[in-house]
């Protein structure tokens, strides 16, 4: 099971759905012998109490276990799991390859806007609607600023979901200026993202993508993941929080981002190649985990720092 939360439920989630079907997996794995394994996975404090005791267990029965970040590895420590020998890595997107973005000439640019069907946490389905309604009216007021300043907009989605979003996003502004993109992978989103000035994301991955290709960065977060990539990868202070997408400060913390695109794309390029060697010792570990007879390179185990 290669990377993506699978392990947390900071979007709604019903516990009969892919959590049931991961405890299915991982407990059939354990019956009949064969090796499961959860690689480079993100987790988080699961209120449910269904939905954290199946995720528990099919951590539990998991053969093998590493997370993306710290933050992943205490979550499940927290609900249980004993995590001695799991080992924290990085995405595993920072893993494929990808055009890199590179310094831009002459005036302002394209902006991406990666939008999303954004409700809320699994825990705040009373506030879902009002949520999803703030998030949406910001979104569209940063959109419509960027293009008042003649700046074009590519509106990005991360799912079928987002998609409704982005297309409302684009009537209510009504400008040539603004255009939806059609994505259907992470290759196709990197293109989108190495070829902008800036990026502005709401879904984990999406900023991923945008970090990787190197291009400057705003997070509109929506969990502490997002949090947590954003430091790591030396942009903490420009994260937004989803749940109040305030327009004025986003554009204040874009502009921000802007004048300092330079500085940003060198940062970038540096800890590019720290979380990429990280992803390549996961993988000399995990052969050597699931793989024992094989003659591998000795695999380094343990985090590396920046």
């Amino acid at each position: 099971m290669p990377g993506t939360g699978v392990l947390e439920s900071t979007l709604p989630l019903r516990p009969w759905g892919f959590p049931y079907s991961l405890f299915l997996l991982c407990a059939t794995g354990r019956l009949f012998g064969t090796r499961v394994a959860l690689v480079g996975v993100g987790a988080a404090a699961i209120g449910n109490r269904p939905t954290r005791t199946l995720t528990r267990w099919s951590t539990r029965l998991a053969s093998y276990r590493s997370y993306r970040d710290t933050l992943s590895r205490d979550a499940m420590r927290a609900m249980g799991v004993d995590t001695a020998r799991d080992e924290v890595y990085a995405d595993l997107v920072f893993a494929l390859p990808a055009p890199r973005a590179s310094e831009p000439p002459g005036p302002p640019g394209t902006v991406c806007v990666g939008v999303m069907d954004f409700h809320g946490s699994n825990d705040e389905r009373d506030r879902a609607e009002e949520i999803h309604r703030r998030y949406l009216d910001g979104t569209t007021r940063f959109v419509r600023a960027l293009a008042g300043d003649g700046r074009p907009v590519r509106l990005l989605t991360g799912d079928e979901l987002d998609v409704p979003v982005a297309g409302a996003i684009r009537d209510a502004v009504d400008s040539p200026l603004v255009t939806v993109a059609r994505t259907a992978s992470l290759a196709d989103l990197m293109k989108e993202m190495a070829a902008a000035d800036t990026v502005v994301a709401t879904r984990y991955h999406n900023l991923v993508c945008a970090l990787k290709v190197g291009t400057p960065t705003l997070a509109v977060s929506y969990s502490a993941k997002s949090d947590t990539l954003m430091a790591e990868m030396g942009l903490g202070e420009y994260c937004h929080p989803a749940r109040e997408a305030d327009a004025d400060r986003i554009l204040q913390q874009f502009r921000e981002l802007e004048r300092r695109s330079a500085e940003v794309r060198a940062t970038l390029s540096e800890r590019n190649l720290v979380v990429a060697r990280r992803v390549r010792h996961q993988f000399a570990a995990l052969s050597a985990a699931l793989f024992p007879a094989a003659d591998h390179p000795r695999a380094h185990a343990r985090q590396e720092t920046p």
